[in-house]
């Protein structure tokens, strides 16, 4: 065996990192570990073999009418930006995004992909946008075991306008089963009063890279995930009468 490096075939440290973020502490700690991992979390990802911000903008991109580049989105838990590198490649234009952490943001703002950056923790602050402001909403990577709760979706509905889209990935990882759960049964609660309609649920086998054995979903050394694609209903119009 290399020394440094696990049977998952990924650097010690760079699992460390991961394990440590996901590991639900509480919220400053959390936040600083961000901070701390922001200059080298694309490298990390990118050893993750992390292909949520690819799978999630394909996925909007295909489901949003063209053209793209009028269209307003907002990227929450934007990180360093990989999920606006991917949304710009697919021809959208104007993105802002929100994070918890300033380490992260001041990555984000690096990129010149971005027209507006706040720093915003979900789950405790509102999103600092009036209500039906975006054409679609993405909340990719975040939602999971001791990270974003599933309360703030109808944070992330407010937020978008009648009939635009909401783009939200998890994990399905045997950590993450529960609080998928959650999520699952959040989503289809908000369906069934009418709030949205869902267009898209697509189980990836291959997400990411696992950090241990035990998280690999089909002992091939990956976890697998999913990308939601969700539409805001449009207000119906009341019948003049």
């Amino acid at each position: 065996a290399v020394p440094g490096r696990t049977g998952m075939g990924l650097p010690v440290a760079v699992r460390d990192r991961v394990a440590a973020v996901h590991r639900g502490s509480a919220l400053p700690e959390r936040l600083r570990l961000y901070d701390g991992w922001a200059a080298r979390y694309e490298q990390d990802v990118a050893a993750l073999e992390y292909r949520a911000p690819h799978l999630a903008a394909a996925s909007l991109a295909f489901a949003f009418p063209a053209p793209h580049t009028e269209a307003r989105l907002l990227d929450v838990a934007c990180g360093t930006g990989l999920v606006a590198r991917e949304l710009h490649r697919r021809g959208f234009r104007c993105l802002h995004g929100v994070d918890g952490s300033a380490g992260m943001l001041e990555r984000a703002r690096s990129t010149g992909l971005y027209q507006e950056l706040r720093l915003c923790v979900l789950g405790r602050d509102p999103l600092p946008a009036p209500a039906e402001h975006y054409d679609a909403v993405t909340l990719v990577g975040a939602l999971g075991e001791g990270q974003v709760p599933s309360t703030v979706l109808p944070e992330l509905l407010r937020v978008t306008k009648p009939g635009g889209f909401l783009c939200l990935t998890t994990r399905s990882n045997p950590s993450n089963l529960r609080y998928k759960a959650e999520l699952e049964a959040a989503l289809g609660q908000l369906e069934r009063s009418g709030a949205w309609q869902k267009l898209l649920a697509q189980e990836v086998e291959y997400w990411e890279r696992a950090v241990t054995e035990e998280e690999s979903t089909q002992g091939n050394g990956y976890i697998s995930g999913v990308v939601y694609i969700y539409q805001k209903c449009p207000v119906p119009h009341l019948e003049e009468g």
